[in-house]
């Protein structure tokens, strides 16, 4: 009988057959194929027919292809559930994973990154300065984000992600794996023709993607009057443009285009029988569209594989990476002196930017702008700087030993390790102080992983099955320090001790140290190859617990059942239109455990203005009894195939978080401001498709269309007996919630003061003052959610001979978010709704006036700066005017390539070449936002995802590339 064989398992010399995996007689030899392999958890290799959950695979080069800084960015729209969540402040910054709705209160809610079975640490955002973990995403001056750990990965050296979303998929790895895994597989070596030497370059240009939609009909000054001169006024509501007065579109003037650059050189190949290597080294340039802001990324990998001993025993794969990344300016946000885009953004239109440019671009200079206190942007751009260096190493070796064909073990160890090191200036010349600060950081993560495996097919009969048992050690610290002062001495020499003011310096240091030691083990049988039942089981102990609460059990169990495969050894069944039919079903349990430092209260060291040593008590009443988060989740599913060209995969899911880990509010009389404590509960559920279809397949032509959509409905259960609300951000009057009854990230804050009551005939109608304007409700009421209602993506790809199209449409629909900046646009007069049709007629509103202990008509007539100035009063106005619907769609991504015939390169050196052209962000289809970008978010790294506060504006950039091997 002739079989062919492939590897497959969990070790690469573990044999299977390829037709006939599981039965032995000659007619399912004839009946029987077996299904895709693919990576799952702890890099365990299995056929895709076998699992229980929903799975969904992204290849390599559809990551390289979209050329995106931010690997990260590259996901958006590929991955039905799979949520990307972006940071509007310049390159290098943070993005953010989201699967299946949030999860956690408190927590991040991120999947965990694995990249070839070591975890990857994937910080987003700023860094906590205590080890209290509390980052300032303060709404006038918060700190920097520093970018994602995920960012720092080079996509050219990405074979493929896995994207493990449910619980089942994700329960070996434990409360980390609570909200799911990113199993991110590198390059291996592999024979090529020529000498196996690739290069490729890319060559990128960047503009401004989307504007807030503004009004260009009236000019700088008040009440349609210009204002005196030397006024600190730099509103738009004065006079009408005439036909001799210039406009200017500032945010283009003072925007560049951005120069994007990327080389990328690799070696794979054969050095002997059973050994491959890989090698690769790539430099991504960054020239921003952001004056004097630059990002840098030097990426070097060398990966090792090799087979050796008798009959091929032992397999050995050996890796290291270095990755060196550097930032300089990066932009700040919020609202405050440290963030000059809003002195762009809400310049007049007939003043030109670029006439206060000269002589600002250089230290030390006094800043020129056109009021007397106000700092000119490209001052803070030359003058207020910033610089960050990251050098980070991954290694990985791994070792197994095949004892017999059905007994191995092997052992992977692994770190992640980075060290960074910032400053921040600020020269003399403006209202700024004189400042200076400067922090080191350095982060290692150790894993020690060794597992043992048998799998052995038709143990009895048709039954085969197969165990592995796991043991792993896992060990984290984070060791930072932080200085800043706002007083120097000497002017512009910046020192930390270069301080006058002992009470102006702030001196923090954060020590995080974390271990968590687990057993845990992986179970299968099957049954003829059709029927396959998976069970896991976990135990950690984690140092952040009580040794009485110290260790924690997750399960999963999942069962596939191959329907086509099972009527066809059955009764010899064989469908030309159903072609493969599988259903499947799990369920999990898994979760998130505490942070360092936790459990018990403690004292934190401070200086006072005297410098004297202080000791002072932790706001937050800890308590030791505290358990990990549970998370159970449910899901079924099928995967169907038509006339083997159309695949289409369905799943529901269920998810339910209870025991969560929050900060509740208490009496500060009681000296503390919050209490730790384990309650309330949410769940999340859903619906994802998953099609994948070859329209047209012929010899010169093919057309792949590949779309998803997910579903999703999240509720609150509870939080306490004696809360129904609990905060996780905002700021002023705007405040995101979890709410009992309602879905995550209830927004809340102040309505328009309307009639309420029913029974009277002007129910619903604004209630305004005696002036005739508009009034806000004395408390804050609910607007909507932050939560997406669904996210969908769809691909197209065309080939046709040697040239290739495609292009990613991808969306949202529903969830809402609340933007600070066209409130600044409003209050500024320049936002499009302060001049209707371009004119600013005085008008009355259709409201109601309080008369008599009833209500009259109104009549009163106003103006539009009257009307803004009362909807834009305080910090934030009344928030009703400034929630936004989220729902969008975009065309995210084109593609365009050329590679040229082989026969060229006959009898050269040169084995291929291939030309290609990219857009990104190339065209926002439907957005009710009024030109703000509902992707940018401010502050990245807290669970308030729907709150916009003067993010710079998103990018659309073009690349043109030259891939070449030899």
């Amino acid at each position: 009988m002739n079989r062919t064989i492939i590897k497959i398992g969990l070790l690469p010399s573990l044999f299977f057959c390829l037709n006939g995996m599981y039965a032995q007689t000659k007619d399912s030899l004839k009946t029987s194929k077996i299904d895709e392999v693919v990576v799952t958890a702890y890099g365990v290799k299995k056929e895709k027919k076998s699992l229980g959950y929903s799975f969904q695979d992204v290849k390599g080069q559809t990551l390289v292809d979209a050329k995106e800084t931010n690997v990260t960015n590259a996901l958006a729209g590929k991955v039905a559930g799979l949520q990307v969540i972006k940071a509007g402040f310049g390159p290098g910054s943070s993005s953010k994973i989201n699967l299946r709705g949030f999860n956690s209160f408190k927590g991040d809610n991120q999947p965990l990154i694995v990249v070839d079975g070591v975890p990857l640490s994937n910080s987003l955002g700023s860094k906590p300065k205590q080890n209290d973990g509390v980052f300032n995403n303060d709404f006038w001056n918060p700190d920097l984000d520093m970018g994602n750990g995920l960012s720092d990965l080079n996509s050219e050296d990405i074979e493929s992600v896995s994207v493990l979303k449910g619980g089942a998929a994700s329960a070996l790895y434990g409360s980390r794996g609570g909200n799911g895994v990113i199993l991110i597989t590198t390059k291996s070596g592999k024979k090529k023709g020529g000498v196996g030497i690739s290069y490729s370059t890319s060559l990128g240009f960047e503009t401004i993607f989307m504007k807030p939609d503004m009004q260009k009909s009236f000019s700088q000054g008040s009440n349609g009057l210009v204002n005196p001169a030397n006024s600190d006024n730099t509103t738009s509501w004065g006079p009408a443009f005439t036909e001799s007065m210039q406009r200017y579109d500032n945010l283009k003037n003072f925007f560049k285009t951005g120069l994007n650059s990327q080389h990328n050189l690799s070696f794979q190949g054969n050095l002997g029988e059973g050994t491959s290597l890989y090698t690769s080294a790539g430099y991504l340039h960054d020239n921003s569209q952001i004056p004097n802001s630059k990002y840098e990324r030097f990426n070097f990998m060398g990966k090792m594989n090799s087979t050796f001993g008798a009959n091929k025993r032992w397999t050995t794969e050996i890796k290291a990476q270095y990755i060196s990344t550097k930032a300089n300016n990066r932009p700040s946000g919020g609202q405050g002196d440290g963030n000059y885009y809003p002195a762009i953004l809400l310049m007049p239109q007939n003043i030109n930017i670029t006439d206060y440019r000269e002589g600002q671009t250089e230290n030390n200079v006094i800043s020129r702008w056109i009021t007397p206190n106000g700092i000119n942007p490209y001052w803070s751009a030359y003058n207020s700087l910033n610089a960050d260096k990251k050098d980070r190493i991954i290694l990985n070796a791994y070792l197994k030993y095949q004892f017999n064909n059905w007994l191995s073990s092997d052992v992977r160890l692994g770190t992640d390790f980075y060290a960074l090191n910032a400053d921040a200036r600020v020269w003399t010349g403006s209202s700024r102080r004189n400042s200076y600060s400067t922090s080191n950081e350095k982060f290692y993560e150790n894993n020690y992983i060794a597992s043992i495996t048998a799998k052995k097919d038709n143990l009895f009969g048709k039954w085969g099955g197969s165990v592995s048992v796991y043991g792993q050690m896992m060990e984290t610290r984070t060791k930072a320090l932080y200085f800043t002062t706002q007083n120097l001495i000497i002017p512009n020499a910046f020192n930390v001790k270069n301080t006058s003011d002992n009470a102006s310096a702030a001196n923090f240091e954060v020590d995080l140290w974390k271990k968590i030691n687990s057993v845990f083990a992986a179970a299968e049988i099957n049954y003829d190859g059709y029927w396959f039942i998976n069970a896991t089981t976990r135990k950690d102990w984690s140092s952040t617990l009580s040794i009485e609460n110290r260790s924690y059990i997750y399960n999963s169990i999942s069962s596939s059942l191959v329907l086509t495969d099972m009527l066809n050894k059955l009764n010899g069944f064989n469908s030309k239109v159903l072609t493969f039919a599988k259903l499947r079903a799990a369920y999990a349990v898994t979760g998130n455990g505490l942070e360092p430092y936790e459990l018990y209260n403690n004292y934190a060291l401070s200086t006072d203005p005297n410098g004297h040593i202080t000791l002072s008590r932790q706001k937050i009443l800890y308590n030791a009894n505290l358990q990990a988060e549970k998370l159970k989740t449910f899901e079924v599913g099928a995967d169907l195939k038509f006339f083997n060209r159309v695949s289409l995969d369905v799943s529901y899911f269920n998810n339910n978080a209870t025991n969560q880990l929050i900060n509740l509010p208490m009496n500060p009389l009681s000296g503390y401001e919050n209490m730790k404590i384990s309650s309330g509960g949410l769940h999340n559920s859903g619906f994802e498709f998953v099609l994948n279809t070859d329209i047209l397949k012929k010899e010169n032509f093919t057309w792949n269309v590949n779309a998803n959509f997910s579903l999703l409905k999240s509720n609150i259960d509870e939080i306490n007996d004696n809360v129904s609300k609990y905060p996780i951000g905002g700021f002023d009057n705007v405040t995101f919630y979890t709410e009992v009854g309602r879905p995550y990230g209830a927004i809340y804050g102040t309505k328009f003061l309307r009639v309420e009551d029913p029974n009277s005939p002007y129910f619903g109608k604004l209630i305004v003052g005696q002036n005739g304007l508009p009034q806000a409700t004395l408390d804050q009421q609910y607007l909507g959610d932050q939560t997406p209602r669904s996210l969908f993506g769809f691909t197209s790809s065309f080939v046709y001979k040697n040239i290739g199209l495609s292009f990613l449409i991808d969306g949202r629909i529903g969830g809402k978010f609340f933007s600070a900046t066209q409130l600044a646009l409003q209050r500024a007069g320049l936002a499009a709704d302060t001049a209707p049709g371009g004119r600013r007629d005085n008008f009355v509103l259709d409201a109601v006036v309080q008369q008599n202990g009833g209500y009259a008509s109104n009549t009163k007539e106003i103006t539009q700066q009257d009307y803004w100035a009362a909807v834009t009063t305080g910090n934030l106005g009344i928030t009703e005017q400034n929630v936004y619907d989220a729902t969008n769609i975009r065309l995210r991504n084109i593609q365009l390539s050329y590679s040229f015939p082989k026969s060229l390169f006959q009898k050269m050196a040169l084995q291929s070449a291939k030309v290609s052209f990219t857009a990104n962000n190339v065209w926002m289809i439907y957005s009710k936002a009024k030109g703000i970008d509902p992707e940018s978010v401010f502050a990245i790294n807290s669970n308030a995802v729907g709150f916009e506060n003067m993010a710079f504006p998103t990018t659309r950039s073009y690349l043109f590339t030259i891939t070449l091997g030899f």
